[in-house]
C-alpha cells in the first residue's frame, strides 16, 4: 500500500476497520489454526488439499491483517464539522440532474465506498466534485469516460 496516501475515514469506518482486525486476529486466526492441525492429522502434506487450503486461507487472512493495519496507520479520521454545512466526508447529498431526477449519496473514504448503500467515495468522480459545495451549488461532474453531467445540490444533512 502506499504511505503517500492519504485515506480519509468516517468514526464509523475506522471503528469497522478497527473490529475486522480484533476478529481476524482472534477468532478467525483460531479456527484457521484448528483447521490446519486437523488437516496435518490426514497424512501426507504434499497431497493433502484441505491442509493446502487452510494455509491459502492463513495467507489470505495475514494479508488482510497487514492491509489494515496499514490503513489504520496512516487513516485520518473526519469528525463532524461545524457551522455551515458543506459537502465532506460523512454527509448525505441529495443531487437533482438537469431532467429533474433526484438521487442520494453518502460520501466516505475510499475504503468505504458500497454502491449498494449508495456511499460513494470522496475519490470518485462524483464525490470529489461534490466535496466542498454547499446546497444549491450547482456541480458539473466530468467521468473517465469525459461525460459531462449536471447536478444541483438539494440538500445535504449528516
Amino acid at each position: 500500500m502506499d504511505n503517500t496516501k492519504k485515506i480519509e475515514l468516517t468514526p464509523e469506518g475506522r471503528q469497522r476497520l478497527v473490529d475486522e482486525l480484533a476478529y481476524r486476529e482472534g477468532e478467525k486466526h483460531d479456527e484457521i489454526v484448528e483447521r490446519i492441525k486437523e488437516a496435518r492429522g490426514f497424512g501426507d502434506l504434499s497431497e493433502n488439499s484441505e491442509y493446502d487450503a487452510a494455509k491459502e486461507e492463513e495467507a489470505r487472512n495475514a494479508s488482510r491483517i497487514n492491509e489494515i493495519r496499514q490503513i489504520l496507520s496512516i487513516a485520518t479520521v473526519v469528525e463532524a464539522g461545524s457551522g455551515e454545512l458543506t459537502v465532506s466526508i460523512g454527509t448525505t447529498v441529495e443531487l437533482e440532474d438537469e431532467k429533474g431526477t433526484k438521487t442520494s449519496f453518502t460520501i466516505v473514504g475510499t475504503t468505504e465506498t458500497n454502491s449498494l448503500e449508495h456511499k460513494i467515495s470522496n475519490e470518485s468522480p462524483v464525490g470529489a466534485a461534490l466535496v466542498g459545495h454547499r446546497e444549491g451549488d450547482k456541480i458539473e461532474v466530468v467521468a473517465p469516460s469525459g461525460r459531462s453531467r449536471s447536478y444541483t445540490i438539494t440538500a445535504i444533512s449528516r
